[in-house]
């Protein structure tokens, strides 16, 4: 992501090895072979990247096969006219328009029959979602491994449609607020925390007794008092547990059983605030209110008037042009 905010770009390629290349370097595997019937196939890809994770949309108008050795993200595709069957390690999947699955989980091998038509993908980082939980230290693995690669219910299914589209719309889409490192860290976090809830994983999910332990009123004091020195930075859960001394569970736990909120809730009422001194002491004459709410991390100018308008009682341009 350029600091104007997430780059777009587009392959458009009948040439069988300019594909294969192209596709290789774009979800960053070298392992990467692809055969058809028909050497004059097409393939057209859209490309938005924002910082950690990438919003893609492919179609091509042939039956392609394609075998990947190992990449290093998580892509999580949804079908939209084209049909694909998935084999990865022995797990087989038949996937019609509509349908929303893991097409290519991190370090494992895969094979992908993608008859004609359109798919779009969301790349993600693997580094997101120690984020936004941490690995279940039970099953002695370094990382969070997704153990399924299809949502839990048809009811998660629809959680991750919702969440990308409310991404690629919202976030994507505008481009005042995508320019923001704020909005584009959260969406980031958004999208990890939605694969995390949708596909099964081995995420530590429960507190453990030490969390219990750690979930006390001076966890909740350190963690807003490192919110209040940091708001107008990109943090995540992660950075926030860390300041407080205790784990992302715990502090989930304290703000839940003392406040009754949640950690980013409170972040977002002191974004909320901060937003708000600056919309008072801002000129309408050179300031806007989404402008403003961009900059603090709300995406959406309803969301955030609704926000504003919960706590302080005026729509925000009511504040800006007082």
């Amino acid at each position: 992501m350029s600091a104007d905010g997430p780059i777009s770009h587009r392959f458009d390629s009948r040439d069988p090895q300019r594909i294969r290349d192209y596709l290789a370097g774009a979800y960053g595997t070298r392992g990467l072979r692809i055969s058809s019937g028909d050497h004059d196939y097409h393939l057209r890809h859209q490309r938005v990247q924002a910082g950690r994770f990438q919003a893609d949309r492919l179609a091509q108008s042939t039956d392609l096969r394609v075998a990947v050795e190992e990449i290093s993200s998580l892509v999580v595709c949804e079908t939209a006219t084209s049909r694909v069957s998935r084999s990865c390690d022995g797990e087989q999947g038949e996937y019609v328009p509509g349908d929303i699955f893991v097409a290519a989980p991190p370090g494992r091998r895969c094979r992908l029959r993608w008859q004609p038509g359109e798919v779009v993908l969301l790349q993600l980082d693997t580094h997101l979602f120690t984020q936004v939980a941490r690995p279940d230290v039970r099953r002695r693995l370094a990382a969070i491994h997704f153990t399924a690669l299809e949502p839990a219910s048809p009811a998660l299914a629809e959680h991750w449609r919702a969440t990308a589209h409310y991404v690629r719309l919202a976030v994507l889409g505008n481009s005042e607020a995508s320019r923001e490192p704020l909005v584009i860290g959260a969406a980031a976090r958004t999208l990890a925390a939605a694969a995390l809830a949708v596909f099964p994983n081995t995420a530590l999910t429960e507190p453990t007794a030490q969390d219990r332990r750690d979930a006390v009123v001076p966890t909740v004091r350190r963690a807003i008092a490192f919110m209040e020195e940091h708001a107008e930075q990109d943090i995540s859960p992660a950075d926030v547990a860390a300041a407080a001394a205790v784990s992302i569970r715990a502090l989930q736990l304290a703000f839940r059983r003392h406040l009754d909120s949640t950690p980013m809730a409170q972040l977002r009422r002191i974004r909320l605030e901060r937003a708000h001194h600056e919309l008072r002491q801002a000129d309408p004459r050179w300031e806007t209110v989404s402008r403003i709410a961009s900059r603090w991390g709300f995406p959406s100018h309803s969301r955030f008037a609704a926000h504003y308008r919960a706590v302080f009682g005026v729509p925000p341009s009511r504040t800006l042009h007082t």
